[in-house]
């Protein structure tokens, strides 16, 4: 994929997000908004996995971990769902983290526990992507 086509598809999953968040509103679990978002997702034609468990190459061996990723789009797009009052650093430190240990240029925090998804929601981009054309 090229840089134009990742943020093209981080884009209209943040539509997608938005679409569910003036569904349901705010004040639901994570895990429903987790539901529908890749419900819309895969309904719209994107390939979803949804709690993708996250290994960790610690010198010459694999780790498999109790860390999952709430939903991986089109195996490009890291999504993290949150259903706090803020969003702390810790949280943009999780994503962070999963995107590069899974080698994906894009990541997606959103929070909906907001009034407005567009003004919490945090793109995140890494080395990954910087490679991409």
């Amino acid at each position: 994929m090229t840089q134009k086509e990742v943020t093209q598809l981080s884009y209209e999953i943040t539509g997608l997000a938005i679409r569910v968040h003036k569904i349901l509103g705010p004040g639901l679990l994570e895990s429903v908004y987790e539901r529908c978002l890749k419900y819309e997702l895969e309904s719209n034609g994107y390939d979803v996995k949804q709690q993708l468990i996250v290994k960790v190459n610690y010198e010459d061996i694999e780790f498999e971990t109790d860390m999952k990723i709430d939903l991986l789009v089109n195996d490009c797009v890291v999504v993290e769902l949150k259903t706090v009052e803020n969003i702390l650093p810790i949280h943009e430190a999780q994503l962070l983290t999963y995107m590069k240990l899974l080698r994906k240029p894009q990541g997606l925090l959103i929070n909906f526990n907001t009034t407005n998804i567009t003004k919490s929601m945090k793109p995140f981009v890494n080395e990954y992507f910087s490679r991409l054309y």
